[in-house]
């Protein structure tokens, strides 16, 4: 049955080698603006790594995780062997092929555009080619998951899809249109200009497109998070997760509410109107709701842990949890984050407060604390709690993984909050360069530095990390338990359509995708005069 061992050790080992080449990147760019290193004077090499850390991070490095995590779940939540095997590896060598004909032209300086590619800033064609490739093996899983999906339900009519593939199926149509806008930029506005068959550009056009990708993109990101949060964080605390209904809830609001938002990352372009802006900004205040539902329904299957353990009392069930498991220490932390991070959102999502912190390193700090912060480290505890079953080995370094768990959540707080800080006050992001002799960012000075021990903190917690998966390679081999994901209290014996499948809701999405997006989009088309030149990166070609 268990047919795909080899494919999800690749995409991991994958993902985490280019999580391993881009963290030293971040660090080295903080240094080099910090005052503790005087100005490069090229700012192109900055622009250069910032381009290559951002791309990895951004779409390699989640994409691979989604990818690895959802053929594991296919398998083990279906308990059947995953249709399309040689399907998956032509999605995963699209990836990797991808990956390699964007980071080449980055590497040589001819792409320095950063992940987001706003024009009219072009860099070299392969660059936007390999992201092409790496969205289209990523395709293959999302189609690879519907059919297996759908295959079992065939086989099994009437009964309820396993929870961690109903949300992991949920993710995948996610991921499927969110990143339809910014490939409508790519292939008919982007690429064309990087080809030299135009040398013209729409940057508003191109904006409006990313922002259809740009904020949904993290609720990509955030969806292996959010299943380990269901169906391995109960289970590996020895509970049981609190309603299986509310969690097929809080996907489908995800599927539905996390796409029509990303115009709140564009408050201050003119060519969208204030009621588009307004509008993103109330839905963007909805989609916190399913992040609440996940919140109480995770807090609540952890206390039956801690009460099924022997707790007593209002808060007794807390002391009784295994707070040296590593999956929970790592929840708990990455909970915190989550935290943090959602209070910074509702900053950013007001029309008001937005302008005040718009393009500050606030910003970066914000999804930072998410992104690297509360996702990633779920990450990590995926990795540790699946680790045994795809490699045939005990994984029993738990010392050295609570350190590199903590190690993280300490130097993404040191890292995080200074940016915050300095983002209140001012200072923009994504500048090469700041010269702290100026009486007026002289104060600013060390914060920046705190940064720059954070991000040194998160250096070694990555070479913790790749320790612990090298001794989980190299230990006895061992034959691990049948693998179970987390069990409801009550599990369903049924379930209505709507909670079952995605039909509706997928109608929904694309529904309010249309209506958000739709009338910017062609009002930039019929606005005559809007092009303008485009600005090569690098050598000419």
């Amino acid at each position: 049955m268990w047919n795909s061992r080899r494919l999800v050790l690749a995409h991991l080992w994958f993902a985490f080698a280019s999580f391993g080449a881009a963290l030293p990147l971040g660090e080295w760019q903080m240094f080099i603006r910090s005052p503790l290193h005087p100005w490069i004077s090229d700012p192109e090499w900055y622009y250069r790594s910032v381009t290559a850390h951002g791309t990895t991070m951004a779409y390699v490095f989640p994409t691979l995780v989604a990818m690895g995590f959802g053929y594991f779940v296919t398998e083990q939540a279906l308990r059947r062997p995953m249709v399309g095997l040689r399907w998956a590896w032509l999605g995963f060598a699209l990836v990797v092929v991808g990956t390699i004909a964007a980071i080449v032209p980055v590497a040589l300086g001819r792409a320095s555009v950063l992940y987001t590619f706003y024009p009219p800033l072009i860099g070299h064609p392969s660059y936007y080619i390999g992201i092409v490739l790496v969205v289209v093996g990523s395709w293959v899983w999302v189609a690879l998951m519907s059919i297996n999906m759908y295959r079992w339900k065939r086989d099994n009519p009437g009964a309820p899809v396993p929870f961690p593939m109903f949300a992991t199926v949920a993710g995948s149509y996610l991921w499927a249109w969110t990143a339809v806008g910014a490939a409508l930029e790519l292939l008919f506005q982007i690429i064309p200009v990087a080809l030299g068959l135009r040398d013209t550009i729409d940057a508003g056009l191109a904006r409006v497109f990313f922002s259809w990708t740009l904020h949904a993109i993290v609720y990509f990101w955030l969806m292996p998070a959010y299943i380990a949060y269901y169906t391995i964080v109960p289970r590996a605390i020895g509970g049981r997760l609190f309603s299986d209904t509310m969690g097929r809830i809080a996907f489908i609001l995800f599927l539905v509410v996390a796409m029509p938002i990303g115009i709140h990352h564009a408050f201050e372009d003119p060519q969208i109107g204030s009621g588009f802006k307004y509008l993103h900004s109330v839905v963007t205040a909805v989609v916190a709701l399913p992040t609440v539902l996940t919140v109480f329904t995770i807090c609540a299957s952890v206390e039956i842990a801690g009460r099924l353990r022997g707790g007593k009392g209002v808060l007794g069930w807390l002391a009784a949890l295994p707070w040296r498991n590593p999956v929970m220490l790592g929840a708990a932390l990455s909970f915190v984050m989550l935290g943090f991070g959602g209070a910074g959102g509702l900053i950013n999502m007001s029309y008001q407060l937005n302008a005040t912190v718009h393009n500050t390193q606030w910003i970066t700090g914000h999804f930072h604390l998410i992104f690297a912060g509360a996702i990633v480290i779920m990450y990590f505890v995926i990795a540790y709690d699946i680790w045994p079953h795809l490699t045939g080995r005990t994984l029993d370094s738990f010392g050295l993984m609570r350190a590199q768990l903590w190690t993280w959540f300490i130097g993404m707080i040191v890292l995080t909050f200074p940016w915050h800080w300095v983002g209140i006050l001012g200072m923009p992001r994504r500048m090469a360069f700041y010269d702290y002799t100026d009486p007026a960012i002289a104060p600013q000075a060390l914060s920046v530095t705190m940064s720059v021990i954070g991000g040194a903190i998160l250096v070694i917690s990555g070479v913790l990390f790749f320790i612990v998966l090298v001794r989980g390679q190299t230990t006895l081999r061992t034959e691990p338990a049948v693998y179970r994901f987390s069990v409801a209290v009550r599990p369903p014996r049924t379930l209505p359509a709507a909670l079952n499948g995605f039909g509706l809701w997928l109608g929904l999405m694309v529904a309010l995708t249309i209506v958000n997006y739709g009338f910017p989009i062609a009002h930039s088309l019929a606005t005559p005069g809007t092009a303008v030149p485009a600005v090569k990166v690098g050598e000419r070609w």
